[in-house]
């Protein structure tokens, strides 16, 4: 692995196979720790201590801010100051002590990206109770299952949630004794509170109920656990994913160490717009960063369609986005360019290969084009607010069309990061300007150890000449263990090592590839394994198609797809082919099928895969896969079992076809 840049370097050797063990990779660390993880600020040993700190620094710096809604119409923003949210979380403090709830109890909050979400989060935080997201896009089975798994006793939610927590009723009230709505809480609603034996409180009215009452707070120890984060598994029930201060405190340090090494600090004037869930970890832990500095969040209005007005009046510095709102916003400029006429697309075209080529050659996003981003792509810049100077994209991956070209236009860093809950986020992140991290999830942050353990099964060698292997971290962002699952944290955690049951591929540079997954693996009928995450990155990357899951099983021989088509593309195709009929329609006419699986067919064979890897058949899903019909995660992950269980039909008539089509010698 020679190359001119190199950003890890070697700090243990690698280790042959042995007592039936694969063999492991050499262990790297990120070059930007050669003298060193970067240590926490003296002081900083908790989550508490972030935001306690900063009101110090920052007693008048806005913190909390939210669109004003008038007769319907959302105004500005209105902020409240470090020391107004200080004094309200001191005063919520006090409360839940006089109700009695003390260190080491459990705290659920249930609802959308709110002040009084960050709020309920640091009171918990002052008294040392565990905090449990309930979140969002969970039904009310997971939501029941979590109060009762971590033994939830009082919970903070939205007030239009409140209908979705009394679904858990009676069954969580063995644990849960006490409700809070972040507004108001109708006489109706006190009245089935009453009836399950709950006590329900508006949010001012429990308020209230600590006035003239004051608590010491307890000291707390950076081995304490200040959230229990549960993850939707793609199969079985959601772990609870116990998160000590110490991980939050070290990651804090470590996104802060990575972007004063690249000159792009996080300064008191950040602004950050707040709507991936607070509930996921990768959402959370940006926000402890802005809060170490005393920057500002602002909080979007809980609907996606909204979503680029609210960055319009925030105008914020920083953008944290799923692969998932990234392709929106690109379809949407692409849209924007095929309706424009010739002309306006010739001149983007030409400004689009301008900059690009300039960018190939090293140049920055800024140096590379600056009459082009004046006087074509500004007006991309303004659709985010105008002041985008970081795009963070995580939690799944981001296809490298749609990268290349925000990095490009977006006229901000475009960076894409790698990290799990159990890592605390970020493990991995691309550095700003450096076009050959393309596709890749860039070299590890500066605070963990990675090493790549062979996985002989599916024929990833780490030793071998491209190392290749599951990824494995080590470190202090690292989670503390599922909750009261030691069975689970002995599988994954072991000697130190946390095993993601990802499959990576160091590159040249130092920077990681995330190629596979170790699970999603099986069998065809002829005996040859099938990595299926791999060959849906493969297929994935066909513009004609938005997503894609590819099927098979160990009794037949051959793959299936089912394809949710790219809209625009097909109506496209079909017009200049004389289809008519509506998107529903299209994508139940053959022609349709037989032109995505030639699309599909000749992204597999450009890509050299194997004979038995290619698609025999496609089924055209004009509906998205979503999480309302339990086809993915909340972090927009496919859940195969649901998959099969909800297109078993389609698959076995799909076979059928297969197979009478190749009987007739078709």
């Amino acid at each position: 692995m020679t190359s001119e840049k190199r950003f890890i370097y070697e700090v243990e050797a690698a280790k042959e196979a042995a007592d039936g063990k694969p063999s492991i990779g050499p262990v790297y660390r990120s070059t930007l720790a050669k003298d060193g993880f970067p240590d926490p600020i003296d002081g900083i040993d908790s989550c508490w201590d972030i935001f306690r700190t900063a009101v110090e620094k920052y007693p008048n710096n806005q913190m909390l801010g939210q669109r004003e809604i008038v007769n319907e119409k959302a105004g500005k923003y209105e902020w409240k100051t470090y020391k107004e949210i200080y004094d309200i979380v001191i005063k919520l403090g006090n409360s839940l002590r006089s109700c009695g709830f003390e260190e080491g109890g459990k705290c659920g909050i249930y609802g959308a990206n709110c002040p009084e979400w960050i709020i309920s989060m640091e009171a918990c935080n002052a008294h040392g109770l565990y905090c449990v997201p309930l979140y969002d896009t969970l039904g009310a089975g997971a939501v029941e299952f979590i109060i009762s798994h971590a033994e939830v006793a009082i919970a903070f939610v939205e007030e239009k949630k409140i209908p979705e927590l009394f679904k858990t009723c009676p069954n969580s009230t063995k644990y849960m004794k006490t409700v809070v709505s972040f507004g108001g809480v109708k006489p109706e609603q006190k009245e089935e509170a009453e009836k399950f034996g709950l006590v329900i409180h508006a949010w001012d009215e429990f308020l209230k109920l600590g006035e003239g009452k004051q608590y010491d707070l307890p000291v707390k120890k950076k081995s304490d656990i200040c959230t229990i984060m549960y993850t939707s598994g793609t199969t079985g029930d959601p772990k609870g994913v116990l998160i000590s201060n110490e991980s939050i405190v070290t990651i804090t340090t470590g996104v802060m160490h990575f972007l004063q090494s690249v000159n792009e600090s996080l300064t008191e004037k950040d602004i950050y717009i707040s709507y991936l869930p607070l509930a996921h970890v990768f959402d959370l832990a940006i926000e402890e960063c802005i809060i170490q500095v005393g920057g500002s969040i602002g909080f979007w209005r809980g609907d996606v369609k909204l979503l680029i007005e609210d960055l319009g009046e925030l105008k914020p510095s920083i953008f944290c986005a799923v692969p998932r709102v990234l392709d929106r916003v690109y379809t949407g400029l692409q849209q924007k360019l095929s309706v424009g006429g010739f002309f306006r697309k010739k001149v983007f075209n030409v400004a689009f290969s301008y900059k690009f080529g300039n960018m190939k050659k090293g140049q920055s996003h800024v140096a590379a084009a600056p009459f082009c981003d004046k006087l074509v792509f500004n007006k991309v810049k303004q659709g985010l607010g105008g002041n985008v100077r970081i795009i963070l994209s995580g939690a799944a991956p981001l296809a490298s069309h749609i990268e290349s070209f925000l990095r490009v236009v977006a006229c901000c860093h475009v960076l894409q990061g790698y990290g799990l809950t159990e890592s605390c986020a970020g493990t991995f992140v691309t550095f700003p300007d450096d076009l050959d991290m393309l596709g890749t999830v860039g070299p590890p942050v500066p605070n963990v150890d990675i090493r790549l353990e062979s996985v002989p099964d599916m024929e990833y060698d780490a030793l071998g000449s491209t190392p290749r292997g599951e990824i494995c971290i080590r470190g202090k962002t690292l989670f503390s263990g599922y909750h009261k699952r030691e069975d689970l944290t002995k599988e994954v955690l072991v000697d130190g090592w946390f095993h993601t049951g990802d499959v990576g591929e160091w590159q040249p540079d130092g920077s990681m590839k995330i190629i596979d997954r170790k699970k999603n693996i099986f069998k065809l009928a002829q005996g040859e394994y099938v990595a299926v995450e791999n060959l849906e990155n493969v297929y994935g990357q066909v513009e004609a198609i938005d997503s894609v899951w590819v099927y098979g099983n160990s009794f037949e021989s051959f793959l299936i797809a089912v394809v949710n088509p790219a809209q625009q593309t097909l109506e496209r195709w079909a017009v200049e082919n004389g289809l008519d009929g509506d998107f529903n329609s299209i994508c139940q006419n053959e022609k349709a099928k037989a032109f995505i699986l030639g699309e599909l067919v000749k992204a597999g064979r450009e890509r050299k895969l194997k004979g038995f890897e290619i698609i025999r058949a496609v089924h055209l899903e004009p509906v998205a896969f979503d999480i309302e019909r339990d086809l993915l995660t909340p972090t927009y992950k496919k859940k195969r079992p649901q998959l099969l269980k909800y297109y078993q039909n389609v698959i076995d008539e799909m076979y059928k076809a297969a197979k009478e089509g190749q009987g007739s010698g078709q």
